[in-house]
């Protein structure tokens, strides 16, 4: 007699026994799925809305750069607050490097408002500065409406509100006239907000000639904004405060600005990892209904456990069925929770202004995840189902 061929499951023959396993329950595996889907869309929404988030940083910093730096006054030994040098911008200038300087000079005692009938004490939080000359090119901001300062406006009564403080002051475009330090001036232009000098936002600017002419402004700054080439930022800004102040460097300081949104980017990829792991706990949880599921699911089916026993099905047969049955009922939850995830992303980002930037690594990763959670958690049902004895079929007759 001729060696009996050992028995081989086909992988066609391995997919329909487990799309048979979910169609004959489908609430069953609805519900099981669920779980899966709810915690692989967490997942993906949190990880998706942040690099979305993050995106937008990225091209915000490469719009406006990473080289701008701003200094300002510290204390002095004994803690008292101190002057910049009335000569500061002047000196930067002098450092290698250097590109654009621009400074702000804050008029104590001088508000603006929208005309002169407006409560004095209702200044709606609003400021007047002198703005040094290139103060527009050092800072990176644009413009909303009008024109920046030029060599005649800079000596008139002239202004450039901020977009905060248009928008308060009820100033939609250039050629209105607002109450400032006691007497008119003519808005030449608005400023639009910029994340690296959001001091403008809520300034109403004047150029410096005309501030140390009506307005008593002694030429003090108290912001410089310092722009430099890439690869001197480092080196600019060591020689900043004993170039400024070679007496007392430690009472200039100097921060850089595009590193406080790579802090909050760094604040936003600590919370996104704490939301991952809320997720991951969903997850965990649904895979826990999957092998639950798996496990009735085993103890339901044993009569037809038996029968393919009896018919020849070998207990690896059986392993693989129930095995793979797992782990297509948790790919359809992935499948399903990845897509959910991405559309909660889409929303959010397009309800924010945001371009939808989800690598796609982690859409396949979020389905590769669940089917490896399918997976494990239907070792113990499929280890199960292939010791059941091929007289189990017995039971329904």
């Amino acid at each position: 007699m001729g060696q009996l061929k050992r028995s081989r499951l086909r992988a066609g023959d391995l997919f329909a026994l487990g799309f048979h396993g979910l169609r004959a329950r489908p609430m069953r595996a609805v519900l099981s799925s669920l779980g899966i889907a709810i915690g692989i869309a967490a997942m993906i929404a949190v990880i998706g809305i942040s690099t979305s988030s993050q995106a937008l940083v990225k091209e915000k910093l490469a719009v406006l750069g990473t080289n701008l730096l701003t200094v300002s006054a510290g204390t002095d030994v004994m803690g008292q607050d101190v002057e910049l040098p009335a000569d500061a911008v002047a000196k930067i200038r002098r450092i290698p490097g250097v590109q654009h300087v621009g400074s702000l000079g804050t008029l104590e005692g001088v508000n603006v408002y929208r005309n002169a009938e407006i409560e004095p004490s209702r200044t709606g939080g609003l400021i007047v500065s002198a703005a040094g000359d290139d103060l527009l090119a050092a800072t990176g901001a644009k413009l909303l409406h009008g024109s920046w300062f030029n060599e005649a406006t800079r000596k008139l009564p002239a202004t450039v509100l901020g977009r905060t403080a248009a928008e308060r002051l009820g100033i939609q475009q250039a050629g209105s006239m607002v109450w400032l330090g006691g007497q008119q001036f003519t808005v030449v232009g608005i400023l639009d907000s910029s994340p690296l000098a959001p001091e403008l936002d809520s300034t109403a600017l004047v150029g410096e000639p005309v501030a140390r002419k009506l307005l008593d402004y002694k030429g003090t700054p108290t912001l410089v904004f310092e722009r430099s080439a890439e690869d001197r930022v480092a080196q600019v800004r060591e020689l900043l405060p004993p170039t400024i102040n070679p007496q007392a460097p430690t009472e200039v300081k100097v921060s850089r600005p595009s590193d406080a949104l790579a802090a909050k980017n760094t604040v936003d990829q600590a919370f996104t990892g704490l939301l991952v792991g809320v997720g991951s706990i969903a997850l965990l949880v649904g895979g826990i209904g999957v092998a639950n599921t798996m496990v009735i699911s085993v103890l339901e089916r044993r009569s037809e456990i038996g029968l393919r026993r009896a018919l020849g099905a070998t207990r690896r047969h059986i392993r693989l069925q129930f095995l793979f049955e797992a782990m297509l009922l948790s790919a359809l939850g992935g499948l399903a929770g990845t897509l959910l995830g991405w559309l909660v992303t889409a929303i959010a980002a397009r309800s924010n202004g945001w371009a939808v930037a989800i690598p796609p690594a982690v859409l396949f990763a979020g389905i590769l995840v669940t089917i490896a959670v399918g997976a494990i958690a239907g070792v113990l049902p499929a280890v199960r189902a292939s010791h059941t004895a091929p007289t189990a079929a017995l039971a329904s007759a």
